[in-house]
């Protein structure tokens, strides 16, 4: 019996694993997160729904971005694409799920940014249950990076 739990959400919203954040951390050393609620924030500087981190700008941070995964996560990935290419951002790390058949992948990422499948299925929101998607990271480098 398949568990139609598994593929139906009342948020777009997965909170990050910390563990998983940790390590990227460690590589990374992030200083803004800007999609956040103080519950979940990654970061000291962080961006709330309400703050709006895509009319911020995201200058001369390392950014974590973990976006909701509903219809705007498009707006998001240019967002990223967009605040690296321009010299604003210095990286962004996107952590989203690995839809390469969309438009924003091939317009965004696909041969522009590096791309980390990761194996398995992440455990979101400290779930027991894995997410029903594969997730990739992409890491997007400033051009002075």
């Amino acid at each position: 019996m398949i568990n139609e739990a598994m593929f139906t959400s009342k948020t777009n919203e997965w909170a990050t694993p910390q563990a998983f954040f940790d390590e990227l951390d460690k590589e990374f050393n992030f200083t803004l997160d800007p999609c956040a609620t103080p519950q979940n924030a990654k970061c000291a500087r962080y961006f709330t729904k309400e703050i709006d981190g895509l009319s911020q700008s995201w200058y001369g941070e390392i950014v974590f971005c973990n976006p909701p995964y509903g219809r705007d996560l498009s707006k998001w990935v240019a967002k990223a694409y967009r605040e690296t290419l321009s010299g604003g951002a210095t990286l962004v790390v996107m952590l989203i799920p690995a839809r390469t058949d969309t438009s924003y992948f091939h317009d965004y990422i696909y041969k522009k940014h590096e791309v980390r499948f990761i194996r398995g299925r992440l455990h979101f929101n400290e779930s027991k249950c894995a997410a029903p998607f594969p997730s990739m990271v992409v890491v997007m480098r400033g051009r002075n990076d």
